[in-house]
């Protein structure tokens, strides 16, 4: 999806204070790389989905301005949150993936280090859209 708050278009404080400046994606590579700083920089550990330079994952999902999911196994929405920012939820997300597969343990640490790196674009009915 697109950068929510690129420098080239509506800048916020917070993301220059958080070092967190990026110009809007012109390429799917371009977007790749700005997945794939923030997997590093915020050690994620889990794999990346990125949306095609159509937007196709954000138009399926409607995930702006904020919006969590959980794609199974097999493609399909196993978990769709309330729009943020007023119904954004991520402890009942928590709850939720508590009760579905366990208490999660936040040692990143032991995270394997293919994980942290950004993965290639998913098809659009099963990507997930960037983090902002």
């Amino acid at each position: 999806m697109r950068e929510a708050h690129p420098t080239d278009e509506w800048q916020m404080k917070s993301n220059v204070k958080d070092g967190v400046c990026y110009a809007q994606p012109k390429t799917l590579e371009q977007r790749v790389a700005i997945a794939q700083d923030f997997t590093k920089r915020y050690k994620f550990p889990l794999p990346f989905g990125i949306d095609d330079m159509g937007n196709a994952a954000d138009a399926a999902y409607s995930a702006w301005p904020e919006r969590l999911y959980v794609i199974d196994e097999s493609g399909h929405i196993a978990y769709r949150g309330g729009m943020g920012p007023f119904n954004y939820n991520p402890k009942e997300l928590r709850e939720w993936l508590a009760a579905r597969y366990g208490a999660v343990n936040h040692d990143t640490a032991a995270a394997p280090a293919s994980a942290a790196q950004a993965s290639a674009p998913a098809p659009a009915s099963t990507s997930s859209t960037s983090a902002k």
